[in-house]
C-alpha cells in the first residue's frame, strides 16, 4: 500500500490548473478518494490549499483545488528536504561502490 503523502498532492495541485473532482485528483495521484479529501482538508485548514467554486453546483465536483503562496512554499520545502535525504542516500551508495571496487581491485592484486 502506498504512503498517503501530501506531497504528491501539492505537486499535483501545481501542475495541473484544475481538477473538476476530488475523484480525478484521486485517480491522478494513486489515492482513494477518502484519502485525496482528508488530506485536501488538512491542507486547506493550513492554508496550503485554497478550494475554488468555479461552478454553481451544490457538489464537490463544482470546486478546484489550487495551491496558495504559502502551499508553494510548503511543496518548495518538502522537495529541497526530499533531494536532500535522495542527495545523502546517492553519496552513500557511491562510497560503497567505490570500497567494492577497490576491495575487488586488493583481491585481484593478491
Amino acid at each position: 500500500m502506498k504512503n498517503t503523502d501530501p506531497f504528491d498532492v501539492l505537486h499535483v495541485l501545481q501542475n495541473v490548473e484544475a481538477h473538476g473532482s476530488q475523484q480525478s485528483l484521486a485517480d491522478e495521484v494513486g489515492y482513494s478518494v477518502g484519502k485525496v479529501n482528508y488530506i485536501l482538508k488538512a491542507l486547506i485548514a493550513k492554508g496550503l490549499v485554497k478550494m475554488e467554486n468555479f461552478v454553481k453546483a451544490e457538489s464537490k465536483k463544482g470546486y478546484r483545488y489550487l495551491l496558495t503562496s504559502e502551499g508553494i512554499r510548503e511543496k518548495i520545502a518538502l522537495t529541497e528536504a526530499y533531494i536532500k535525504i535522495k542527495k545523502a542516500e546517492y553519496e552513500a551508495l557511491h562510497r560503497s561502490l567505490e570500497e567494492d571496487k577497490k576491495r575487488i581491485e586488493q583481491e585481484h592484486s593478491a
